[in-house]
């Protein structure tokens, strides 16, 4: 990479308006009086699922709502992304799910066909049962909110546990398109059930066979701004080497490093676990690859060849203020 097309594309990752709007995370947190709570496990609060202690595991809980954009442009992979993006978020703390419920609004009945229809093909799909939600069928606009309810045995993956030493694995499944206008990779739409679910099923594996302690599935901030979300969360550094995230061919780096793609999670490990996480990814021909390490101290940094530069230091600039700030050891 030349050192324009990497110092433009350092500004493009510095200014992410995806990873500037994880700032109201920490916003809605603090005014809840959950800004450096812990759950009743010590789990801390802000993690990709509520984990909740059950028996020998956890009960985990997540929701998400979507744009309102998003919805009326393309309401039926809206519908199937309501299922499809909270699914990646039981997967990211190395659970199974259980059940999706969902809150649909929409002018009539049919506003609301497509985003139910959407829904109903995920939940096909990946196995796992729609069994309830809310619906207002004479609202001004298209919304919708999806939860799902998992599990997870004793060995959580976490945002808040990535250490310094460790190594940063990319996961993501290339084999796949845009769904065009958004940044939406989707690898889904035309895969057999099977595969979904063993895809998915693979980060469970991993936290139960203690390979991994931190995940996090890559969101709307994209590669890099998960990876500072992460970072954050685990009061850590980030080094990335650009050079080696998986990319799909034909797709320019720079819009990939803000895309969001339908299967594509960011995992730590001891340099020791990590050939064993790479086969296991591997053998769902999925690409997986070291992407950088886990420091000591609070700046996420990228890398390619010889060129560095840092695209943020949470100590200076904290996003979610979730995490605790450690100091940077010499």
């Amino acid at each position: 990479m030349d050192t324009a097309t990497f110092a433009a594309l350092v500004d493009e990752l510095r200014a992410n308006a995806g990873l500037k709007a994880k700032a109201e995370i920490g916003e809605v947190a603090a005014r809840l009086g959950l800004a450096g709570a812990q759950s009743p496990n010590n789990v801390p609060v802000g993690d990709d699922c509520a984990a909740i202690p059950d028996g020998d595991g956890h009960l985990l809980f997540a929701i998400e709502g979507f744009i309102n954009g998003f919805v009326a442009a393309d309401p039926w992979f809206a519908g199937w992304c309501g299922v499809m993006v909270n699914l990646s978020d039981i997967a990211a703390m190395g659970g199974r799910p259980l059940a999706v419920v969902d809150a649909v609004w929409a002018k009539d009945a049919e506003g609301a066909a497509a985003v139910l229809d959407g829904m109903r093909a995920a939940s096909h799909a990946y196995g796992v049962p729609i069994v309830g939600g809310h619906s207002n069928l004479h609202s001004a606009q298209g919304q919708l909110a999806v939860a799902v309810l998992g599990r997870a045995g004793e060995r959580l993956l976490t945002s808040f546990d990535a250490r310094p030493g460790e190594v940063l694995i990319a996961a993501i499944d290339l084999r796949g398109q845009y769904r065009e206008p958004f940044d939406n990779w989707q690898a889904a739409l035309s895969a057999p059930p099977e595969r979904l679910r063993g895809d998915l099923a693979l980060l469970p594996e991993i936290a139960e066979r203690g390979l991994s302690r931190a995940a996090k599935d890559i969101s709307q901030a994209g590669l890099v701004g998960t990876a500072v979300m992460l970072a954050e969360c685990s009061g850590v550094g980030i080094d990335i080497d650009l050079d080696a995230i998986p990319l799909p061919a034909g797709v320019e780096l720079s819009r990939w490093l803000r895309s969001f793609p339908s299967f594509g999670f960011l995992l730590t490990a001891a340099p020791a676990d990590v050939e064993a996480i790479l086969t296991l990814i591997a053998g769902r021909a999925i690409s997986a690859a070291a992407i950088g390490m886990v420091t000591a101290g609070h700046m996420v940094r990228v890398a390619s060849g010889a060129q560095r530069a840092l695209i943020r230091d949470h100590a200076a600039e904290r996003l979610m203020g979730l995490g605790a700030v450690q100091e940077e050891m010499a």
